[in-house]
């Protein structure tokens, strides 16, 4: 009897077997004229006959959509030709040091300072071109000689990207700033914290944010990605000034799981108040099934995750916590120009669960609390959904929303642009091809590459 298929590569995503080009898109509807640019999305994608233990271990692949004067351009697919790809390069070499170049590049793609790097949280970044053909490794001009994180945060006021390196070694968490032109401007070995999986982080104006949950190093995992929900390891999370001496305030929390923050913002108490889709431990083992593919996983690759909400006192040590809403959510976006600020609109993916039958993108109203669902249906599955302002735009609601929606009933693909403010399609962009279901992506206006 063969073995049942892996979820993450069948269904949405079942992977593409080769690279391909298309121009001149068919699309739905009107692409709005400031739209000129890239977007690009970034995902798992094994070569053909290639199996990996986890859905974190395949192969990077690029789709990108070009958009001009109304139009889109073209369509492109490319693997991230790194040494793990092209030469199935390991991460570790015989004598058990790390080839940092190794990178699977399968998580991220952000423009910084005119490049555009993919990221994998255990190895360097990987420039690409804007055609999204294989540049190299870049260690920021030699600065950087440890892993970088797949989450970055830049700093809508100063430029500046901040980033963290973390390690089930000793030291567990390096803190980095870069420049805008590429170079290490701090290095700053983060002291207490432990061997947990630290996916993201947040900053406010103040502050940098680190969460140290109980999802720890774990040598028994044999997935491929050594972690494990830990009961013993105390939640915390540390905040830590940015400027001065690097002294972490540790507030201890409830056991939870955090991937993936929405934002952070010092509120008018001076108190630090953090959001983003808290796993508890049913959460977590239930969703990491479906990333093994163990026996028992669910049919979606989340379960049971809810928008949280921390607040963090640092003149009384304390910490508060409530849900904030009760949709099983992930992959949380906002406006970019206000990271480290108060926001009041968010974006996230809605997962089916809570009730829900249906995919959809959800946006919340931290004024009111209200939230509103765009479903797209059983079969259609969105991406997370990316915020680009619109042209004189002055609220966090006033642009568009970008997502790549796999549809399995046709066998298809399209990049949907949505009106943020009204949460209605504005158009949609036919792929030439079904893009399978992915993970991060960024919208990257042509003047940040000129």
């Amino acid at each position: 009897m063969n073995p049942l298929p892996k979820p993450y590569l069948s269904g949405h995503y079942t992977p593409v077997t080769d690279e391909a080009s298309a121009t001149d898109l068919p699309v739905r509807g009107t692409i709005p004229p400031e739209l000129e640019g890239r977007y690009i999305r970034n995902g798992h994608n094994p070569k053909p006959g290639v199996v990996p233990t986890h859905w974190f271990r395949g192969s990077g692949m690029l789709h990108g959509v070009r958009l001009s004067g109304g139009r889109a351009e073209w369509y492109r697919n490319r693997w991230v030709h790194t040494p793990a790809f092209t030469d199935d390069a390991p991460l570790f070499r015989a004598d058990g040091s790390m080839d940092l170049a190794a990178s699977a590049a399968a998580t991220h793609i952000i423009e910084f300072g005119g490049r555009l790097l993919a990221l994998q949280e255990v190895n360097l970044p990987w420039q690409v071109t804007p055609e999204l053909d294989t540049v190299g490794a870049f260690d920021f001009h030699g600065g950087l000689k440890t892993p970088m994180t797949a989450h970055t945060k830049e700093d809508p006021i100063t430029g500046e990207l901040h980033f963290l390196c973390y390690s089930p070694f000793p030291p567990h968490l390096i803190y980095y700033t870069a420049s805008p032109a590429g170079h290490i401007t701090r290095a700053e070995v983060v002291n207490g914290a432990g061997p947990s999986l630290m996916h993201d982080f947040a900053i406010t104006t103040d502050h940098v944010i680190f969460f140290d949950l109980p999802v720890t190093f774990n040598p028994a995992e044999q997935s491929g990605i050594p972690y494990r929900w830990n009961d013993d390891y105390p939640a915390r999370m540390g905040v830590m000034p940015r400027t001065g001496p690097a002294e972490v305030q540790w507030f201890d929390v409830e056991p939870g799981a955090l991937l993936h923050s929405t934002n952070a913002h010092i509120d008018a108490g001076g108190r630090v108040v953090v959001d983003g889709p808290r796993y508890d431990r049913t959460a977590w083992e239930s969703t990491w099934k479906w990333w093994v593919g163990a026996p028992g996983y669910a049919t979606v690759p989340g379960t049971g995750m809810t928008a949280y909400r921390w607040t963090l006192d640092p003149a009384t040590g304390k910490a508060s916590e409530e849900i904030t809403d009760d949709l099983v959510t992930e992959f949380p976006t906002i406006d970019n120009r206000l990271v480290g600020l108060p926001n009041r609109h968010a974006y996230a993916l809605a997962f089916p669960g809570s009730g829900r039958a249906d995919w959809g993108i959800v946006k919340y109203d931290n004024g009111t609390g209200a939230r509103k669902v765009f479903d797209l249906g059983r079969d259609r599955l969105p991406g997370e959904p990316y915020f680009v302002p619109a042209e004189g735009g002055t609220a966090d609601d006033h642009g568009y929303l970008m997502s790549v929606v796999s549809d399995l009933g046709s066998d298809s693909s399209e990049l949907l642009i949505l009106d943020a403010s009204e949460l209605r399609e504005v158009a949609a962009v036919q792929l030439p091809r079904r893009v399978p279901a992915g993970i991060h992506g960024s919208w990257i206006p042509d003047a940040d590459l000129a």
